[in-house]
């Protein structure tokens, strides 16, 4: 019958609804592949002996202070939150970074995962993407826990007053954020050069726990030079909003020696962070795309 033949289907012609599912875009793709790395993170050992490190370490700092009232902390809530805040965040960003990020990328080869993942129809960058935010989802969770901890301190020893001016806790939360996206690229530059997890974890731990904080100090004691371009160097910055920027270069006389005692300016701790982001970022994609899987 003329009425029921029908010619090819045109290609610009629109599929009914639900009749083809459509592919998600690179960013949707990314996105949906974070979600459930994340809800992998959250559900292992790993996360739990995270928030375990963040438990101890709230416990510890909440104990001593309730035992040795120090003077210099208890003096107004900038100080107290500048104490136990800026360098408790810089630790645990650090943790964070070995724990999730330490083999993202590494494990996809040693485990043969990425094999069977570059069999599907995924651009290289969203998984590099969705990995990144994953990592950096989880890492959020666990210093907010740690933020929780810290507050609940401040109200204990100085009542709501605590949060007269939140702007500085939140401009001190910001700069933790872009020190965790420096850390994070840098982890994942390593996890990427190597194909074994435990190479990628080791190094990155031995050199934030250990090596920078050598090299700074040789740096300082022998070429009498400001060490600003090491990330563990200018993560000092976190707690300026809540302390005050520390003279850049002071001379200090310990037993009799005069030493030099540099800290960094905000323009150099951001500038300095926003270079390790873009470039290990960027150089981890790199060394991710060229690799093989076998």
């Amino acid at each position: 019958m003329s009425g029921s033949s029908a010619g090819p289907i045109p290609a610009s012609t629109p599929a009914p609804d639900g009749a083809i599912g459509r592919v998600p875009d690179t960013v949707g793709q990314a996105l949906i592949l974070s979600r459930y790395q994340l809800r992998d993170y959250l559900r292992s050992r790993r996360f739990l002996l995270m928030i375990a490190i963040v438990v101890a370490l709230g416990a510890i700092l909440t104990l001593v202070i309730a035992h040795f009232r120090p003077s210099g902390l208890l003096s107004s809530p900038n100080n107290f939150y500048g104490g136990i805040w800026g360098g408790g965040a810089a630790f645990l960003i650090l943790f964070a970074g070995i724990i999730f990020g330490g083999d993202a990328i590494a494990g996809e080869f040693q485990n043969k995962t990425g094999y069977f993942l570059m069999g599907l129809p995924l651009r290289r960058v969203t998984v590099y993407a969705g990995k990144y935010l994953a990592v950096l989802l989880a890492s959020i969770v666990s210093i907010l826990l740690y933020l929780v901890v810290v507050l609940a301190n401040g109200v204990a020893y100085f009542g709501w007053s605590a949060f007269s001016d939140p702007g500085q806790l939140l401009a001190s939360f910001a700069l933790a954020l872009l020190y965790l996206l420096a850390l994070m690229g840098f982890v994942f530059l390593f996890s990427s050069l190597f194909k074994t997890s435990l190479y990628a974890v080791l190094v990155v731990a031995v050199l934030f726990l250990i090596g920078f904080s050598i090299l700074q100090s040789v740096i300082v004691s022998l070429t009498a030079t400001e060490p600003w371009y090491l990330l563990s160097y200018v993560s000092g910055v976190i707690s300026y909003p809540l302390t005050g920027v520390p003279e850049h270069v002071a001379h200090v006389r310990a037993a009799g020696v005069l030493a030099t005692v540099y800290s960094p300016t905000y323009a150099e701790g951001i500038g300095v962070m926003l270079g390790y982001f873009f470039l290990t970022t960027i150089g981890g994609l790199f060394l991710f795309e060229r690799e093989e899987f076998t």
